[in-house]
């Protein structure tokens, strides 16, 4: 297959999670002469491809081959590989099997290498996560197969493809309080405490706020209040009780103590409770590694363009990689229609960005 008939093969599988689809399997006959390891885990399927060319560094590409569900009112079947005005339409043309089809078919082209060269693939990224990539670092760190960087080829760029690349993520900490207060007749206001008279006047000073002033590679973290709910849905009843959600994307420079202190200062006084979730913690990849001059290398010399480094958007499987103290990098096609209807990416950016990780496995010594 050439990469513009794989990458349609792949949209064309319906792999919604966490369905593969059945393209782990393929990718497993496709990359023939490669070692295959399985973790499938609770119905979700894992595989790890890897081949030792000699006793150098090992580089791993990984990512996901499921998407969300399709949806409804686009403009073409969301799995059929419709290719209209030098655009490729269907569910994961961006969210990423682009970036799949990209680094498979460079990786199948590979004859030489001065290391190990491999592939991890989940279907369970657009999930709950919680039986994908997680599962196959722990087989990999058991049994010393850990990759020395990583390359997840999730949609990283913005205006023009190679203006971006992903050093780092935004933790991502979730919020729930329960504000106590006293049922009552609407008409008795004085005889009830409505927790959402207590509320009201302090969210001016919450909403939005940004909890440090961030730094050169990330945006400071907000409080985002989500959602906030009362009451029995009539009008003469004030509730007893009101529930707030909220998150913060936070940086290195903000941690749960630092939320839960500005919690507590913005409702001093009130009987609530508050618990703290952290989805994931914030991370950057060092500038100076070779993975990222590597890359920044292969970007430009294929594109043109010198990416900028950005720690911007929300979580990917790169979270579990980097705490194993592992350079991780995300690259990949633009970033504007995923998840949306009629999701659609160019055969130019695809064609390359499998340029790029070609020019990436040949310059890695």
């Amino acid at each position: 297959m050439k990469i513009i008939e794989l990458f349609k093969f792949m949209i064309e599988a319906k792999s919604e999670t966490p369905d593969d689809g059945g393209l782990l399997d393929f990718i497993e006959s496709y990359l023939d002469g490669y070692k295959v390891v399985r973790v499938d885990v609770e119905g979700v399927k894992n595989i790890f491809i890897y081949k030792k060319f000699g006793d150098g560094e090992h580089l791993c590409f990984a990512g996901h081959v499921d998407v969300v569900p399709a949806g409804k009112n686009w403009e073409s079947d969301p799995y059929k590989a419709v290719e209209k005005d030098g655009f490729i339409y269907g569910r994961g043309a961006q969210d990423m099997k682009s970036g799949v089809a990209a680094f498979v078919q460079a990786v199948k082209e590979t004859d030489l290498f001065d290391g190990t060269l491999s592939i991890l693939l989940t279907s369970d990224e657009e999930g709950e996560a919680t039986y994908g990539t997680v599962e196959v670092l722990k087989y990999l760190q058991n049994n010393s197969l850990l990759p020395d960087a990583v390359v997840v080829a999730e949609p990283t760029c913005e205006e023009i493809f190679g203006d971006a690349i992903k050093v780092g993520r935004r933790g991502s900490i979730n919020g729930y309080i329960t504000l106590k207060g006293k049922q009552g007749h609407a008409a008795y206001p004085e005889k009830s405490i409505n927790p959402i008279s207590l509320i009201a006047p302090r969210l001016l000073n919450m909403v939005g706020v940004d909890l440090d002033n961030g730094d050169e590679f990330f945006s400071p973290s907000k409080f985002v209040i989500t959602d906030i709910r009362a009451g029995m849905q009539v009008t003469n009843v004030t509730p007893d009780e009101l529930s707030m959600m909220f998150n913060v994307r936070n940086t290195t420079l903000t941690t749960q103590k630092e939320v839960r202190e500005f919690v507590e200062k913005n409702l001093e006084g009130l009987e609530y409770e508050l618990r703290l979730t952290q989805g994931s913690y914030p991370f950057r990849t060092d500038t100076d590694t070779k993975l990222v001059k590597n890359i920044d290398a292969s970007i430009e010399k294929v594109t043109g363009v010198r990416p900028k480094h950005s720690t911007a958007g929300g979580t990917s499987d790169a979270r579990f990689i980097a705490p194993l103290g592992i350079p991780v990098i995300e690259f990949g096609v633009k970033n504007d229609t995923i998840h949306s209807t009629n999701e659609r990416t160019s055969i130019k950016e695809v064609e390359e960005l499998y340029e790029v990780f070609k020019n990436l496995i040949k310059m890695w010594k």
